[in-house]
């Protein structure tokens, strides 16, 4: 498992691959923050959200990236596929906010679709 700290430097590595235009109005940035967060569907603590994309009045719009939810998935993953997960979360995060700014909601239809999926298992 990487440190916290290489997945920052990952993750400035990945935010750099993103056109500009990817970053307006997204005045809160990017945030890496050390905890775990599971969701709250999960039945059986096995559901964790890797990422998650805000819209706040006060805080601005912001992208928050999970490493310990990464470090409970993927523990044993090696440094590709960690920069696989993490490429795959930021942009899922990105595309909420781009569709956010465009009044689509056809990401947030999928998600919620994978998690009516997952409760269908329990």
């Amino acid at each position: 498992m990487v440190s916290i700290d290489e997945m920052q430097d990952i993750l400035d590595e990945l935010a750099e691959e993103l056109p500009p235009i990817f970053f307006e109005h997204l005045n809160g940035g990017i945030l890496l923050l050390p905890e775990a967060k599971a969701s709250d569907y999960s039945r059986s603590g096995d559901l964790w959200i890797l990422g998650e994309y805000h819209r706040s009045y006060s805080m601005g719009n912001y992208i928050c990236i999970y490493y310990g939810s990464f470090e409970k998935l993927f523990y044993g993953l090696e440094y590709d596929g960690m920069v696989k997960e993490l490429r795959k979360t930021l942009r899922h995060e990105f595309r909420h906010h781009i569709e956010g700014l465009a009044g689509e909601d056809g990401l947030e239809q999928e998600d919620k679709k994978a998690i009516e999926k997952y409760l269908a298992g329990y």
